[in-house]
């Protein structure tokens, strides 16, 4: 039988999962890392899961490795899973995403595809569920494509039970780029059920996030090239209000909401001052990563915990232990980068007196480029 043509659908076929991956994918070797996503397990334990590559670029190289914690974020494991398609390419994957499912399992989805100059991105999502987090040795399901697209923000589970997805379909798309997948038999099929237009002359990359307010309808948050734009469901996702420009002040870059234990709202964005979000495309002042909280599903913001000033610092993304602690992950500079890890409560964000465990800011999870990260 002839092999397929890298052109066509290579990017189609299910990647090699290394476990345990060895030394080719230590930190060591790699000069590029970024785009990271954090879950808590049941247990407390960590999972940390991001993209890399051993040449400095968003390539055909890249791989999606997953490493774990067990003291709360102060240390962490080599790689103990790598995600690679096929080695040196033309397939990479990249775009990872770590969830904690309310049935206690640890699904990973990371997109899958094919650079191709000139022609439009050929990508999917795929994914694959350990169903003992808790145990010793992991074992996980084999890989599986759900769809089209990348995905780029946290999965969320409705009020009625339903779990979603929110997947981006940017690269192939005119019209309903910002699309929600859900399944609501545990996730053992998808659908799509609606999706958002993003304005055409501020669309970039949507990475999308929704939150379900009080009310029972949806709210979307889109990253543009203006900075964040919103849109809101009444029909759980099906059909969208035009999406405007979202008072939240941001650079173009991606942030991060999800609803907290308590029923707050927790924020990060970038805050580097008014001057500089002024600036319509801006990407380069990824700095002052910053946590705020609300109490009226996101009508306004409380509190300021600044997590990291300096330029470079991107992707947050995160989770909450049983005890109510946010453990916050992100990316800084990615060329020879770091992972590195916030850990705070909400009385941190919002000021008010808290117990004797302080937060715990810039913790580093890995190195690129140094032997023992």
């Amino acid at each position: 039988m002839t092999p397929p043509t890298p052109s066509t659908e290579t990017y189609l076929h299910p990647p090699a999962v290394l476990i345990p991956p060895g030394a080719a994918y230590a930190a060591s070797t790699r000069a590029f890392q970024g785009i990271p996503s954090l879950a808590c397990g049941p247990d407390g334990r960590l999972f940390a899961i991001w993209y890399g590559g051993k040449t400095p670029d968003e390539d055909r190289n890249n791989y999606v490795m997953l490493v774990t914690s067990g003291d709360g974020g102060r240390t962490w494991s080599d790689e103990i899973l790598v995600v690679d398609p096929d080695g040196e390419g033309p397939v990479r994957a990249y775009d990872p995403q770590v969830w904690l499912a309310p049935d206690g399992r640890l699904w990973l989805f990371w997109a899958q595809g094919m650079l191709s100059p000139g022609t439009p991105c050929r990508c999917g999502v795929w994914t694959m569920v350990c169903d003992e987090p808790t145990a010793a040795s992991l074992r996980w399901s084999a890989p599986r494509r759900l769809c089209d697209g990348v995905m780029m923000g946290k999965p969320l589970t409705l009020s009625d039970g339903a779990w979603v997805l929110p997947v981006s379909f940017w690269h192939k798309r005119e019209r309903g780029s910002a699309a929600l997948l859900v399944s609501s038999d545990r996730g053992a099929t998808w659908q799509e059920r609606g999706a958002a237009d993003v304005p055409p002359e501020v669309r970039v990359f949507d990475e999308h996030m929704i939150v379900e307010r009080r009310d029972g309808t949806l709210w979307m948050l889109v990253r543009t090239t203006t900075g964040i734009h919103e849109g809101v469901s009444a029909d759980g996702g099906r059909t969208w209000s035009p999406l405007q420009p979202s008072p939240i002040p941001h650079v173009c870059s991606r942030f991060f909401i999800r609803r907290l234990a308590s029923g707050r709202l927790l924020l990060v964005r970038h805050d580097p001052g008014e001057g500089r979000l002024a600036r319509p495309g801006s990407w380069g002042d990824r700095s002052h990563l910053t946590a705020y909280i609300s109490e009226d599903d996101g009508r306004t913001w409380r509190g300021r915990l600044l997590l990291d000033e300096r330029l470079g610092v991107s992707y947050p993304d995160g989770d909450q232990t049983a005890d109510g602690t946010i453990h916050l992950i992100y990316d800084y500079l990615r060329v020879k980068g770091q992972i590195l890890l916030a850990v705070f409560r909400e009385e941190d964000v919002l000021g008010a007196p808290r117990g004797p465990a302080p937060a715990r800011l810039r913790q580093l999870v890995n190195q690129a480029g140094t032997a023992g990260a």
